[in-house]
């Protein structure tokens, strides 16, 4: 979604590449530290994923506000 590579997340979220690997390789449920998941996900938060929950969980990006017009 982001085209952010592996190891730059891991350096944005300062865990181990490794364990950015091993959480997009998961079928289901990931299987970390919370506060591992916690890390990764504000990183991706703040890049403009929203994190969807309730009957359809998922993720998408975030919409952007309408930018007025003449600018």
């Amino acid at each position: 979604m982001l085209g952010i590579e592996q190891i730059e997340l891991a350096k944005r979220a300062r865990v181990a590449r490794g364990t950015i690997r091993r959480m997009e390789s998961f079928e289901g449920e990931i299987g970390a530290r919370t506060s591992t998941l916690s890390k990764v996900q504000a990183i991706l938060e703040r890049a403009g994923v929203e994190f969807l929950g309730g009957d359809q969980p998922g993720v998408r990006m975030r919409k952007q506000p309408a930018k007025p017009s003449g600018s």
